[in-house]
């Protein structure tokens, strides 16, 4: 079976990755908004643009726009500092150290050994490489957006994955509600890691599963496999 996690909710902890280098621009430049406003302004947008991209925009192409509509929101531009092209090359670079959740790498090492991880995200394949959670999965289950077509949370995304590993069983590992909405109504068996600044989407279907460690996924998984099992 192939387990797929998602990249920048359920392993990284892309807020906390992200805020400092924000914050840093901030107070180069006197702005008056910290790294974690600047970020959710972005990631905002960001999150925005994608429920409508589609290939060939990449995911940089929609961090980009995010940015400035980031800026553009909070009234920054050339004449007191903002750069997007700039800043957005120094968060893409800064991809590198941005953190794991603490029980990351141990709950995938142990859902390894009885199952092939890998990675379910809108990001493009240069940026997914960059990340720490690249060296605990399979590389060839880097399943991204730039590879597959699509972006979450579209079914489309979920349905070009499981197409991309069959056949061999898919199941999802999401923490966003948008992620858990997607997988589930693309018909994905799926778990929910809930992280903290995630909840579920009200209006969509419920995750049949939910954890809050990832120790605990691979019982989780062999769970909600087993509920689909036709047998």
């Amino acid at each position: 079976m192939i387990v797929t996690v998602d990249l920048f909710s359920a392993l990284t902890d892309s807020r906390r990755g992200g805020s400092p280098v924000l914050g840093a621009l901030a107070r180069e430049r006197g702005w008056p908004e910290t790294g974690e406003q600047l970020y959710d302004a972005w990631d905002g947008h960001n999150k925005a643009l994608q429920r409508t991209a589609q290939a060939p925009t990449t995911f940089h192409d929609l961090s980009r726009e995010a940015l400035a509509r980031a800026y553009g929101d909070l009234g920054h531009g050339p004449a007191d500092g903002a750069d997007v092209d700039a800043d957005l090359a120094l968060l893409e670079e800064s991809v590198a150290d941005w953190p794991l959740w603490p029980d990351v790498a141990a709950g995938i090492e142990a859902l390894a050994r009885v199952h092939r991880v890998g990675i379910l995200s809108n990001v493009d394949d240069a940026l997914a490489r960059r990340t720490r959670a690249h060296a605990l999965v399979d590389p060839d289950l880097v399943l991204t957006s730039q590879r597959l077509g699509a972006y979450k949370p579209s079914p489309a995304l979920y349905a070009a994955a499981a197409a991309a590993v069959a056949p061999e069983r898919l199941v999802h590992v999401a923490a966003s509600g948008r992620d858990v909405r997607g997988a589930l109504e693309a018909g994905l068996a799926t778990v929910r890691l809930a992280r903290p600044g995630h909840v579920v989407d009200a209006a969509g279907p419920r995750p049949p599963v939910e954890v809050t460690d990832a120790a605990a996924l691979a019982a989780a998984v062999e769970q909600v496999a087993g509920d689909r099992d036709p047998r």
